[in-house]
């Protein structure tokens, strides 16, 4: 199974393994290549699939909640308005950045650095990637540039490409607008979910991804 660059960066964005493996295993393989939409979400194949030999999920809310994870950072959206607090059991979904046309943007992918006082994204794909994570009014302020380039500058050992950079951007401006209730940010259904602090990953969360796709992060 392969993931472009897109979802790569998603998926190494802070999310629970176990909201990953529902990506990975759950959901992208159900996918029309063409579409991006999923098949109707079936809650007893993912309990199967996520617990094992464990039962670490029983309740369909528990798979409400790492859904909503990837709500979040905007690797599914909603076909339809749902109600957050409702079971999500047979709706169907679209995944946005699987059909991204992220060739568009290859240049981008060759040129890694770590932040600097005059980074700004590239504002094409800030447009783009907006529009594919529900993000309606995606321009941004000084203050919300800086307080980006603030934290990353506090980690000089952390590199990026030039498309990561704009891709971490954006998703960190939906996860703060909703968090702030935005209007210019979609909503699904009549909830918006507070996101959690943070836009690192760990090693367990970048084998996850890499022993799914073909492409070296």
């Amino acid at each position: 199974m392969e993931f472009n660059q897109a979802e790569q960066t998603a998926l190494l964005q802070s999310l629970s393994n176990d909201a990953r493996t529902l990506y990975i295993l759950g959901i992208k393989p159900t996918v029309d290549k063409k579409t991006g939409v999923s098949a109707p979400l079936n809650y007893k194949a993912f309990l199967s699939m996520l617990n094992g030999k464990e039962q670490k999920f029983t309740l369909g809310r528990q798979i409400n909640s790492l859904i909503k994870e990837l709500l979040n950072i905007g690797l599914v959206n909603f076909n339809e308005e749902v109600e957050l607090n409702h079971s999500f059991n047979g709706k169907t979904l679209t995944l946005p950045l699987t059909t991204m046309k992220v060739d568009d943007y290859t240049k981008l992918h060759m040129k890694w650095s770590s932040m600097h006082l005059d980074w700004k994204p590239n504002e094409n794909l800030v447009a783009d990637l907006a529009k594919l994570i529900g993000l309606i009014e995606y321009q941004y302020t000084d203050n919300e540039l800086g307080d980006f380039i603030a934290y990353w500058l506090g980690r000089p050992e952390v590199q990026f490409s030039e498309y990561q950079w704009s891709q971490k951007f954006v998703f960190n401006l939906k996860k703060m607008r909703l968090a702030n209730n935005f209007k210019g940010v979609q909503k699904i259904g009549q909830q918006l979910v507070t996101p959690k602090a943070g836009i690192s990953a760990d090693e367990n969360a970048k084998n996850l991804v890499a022993k799914y796709s073909k492409n070296n992060l």
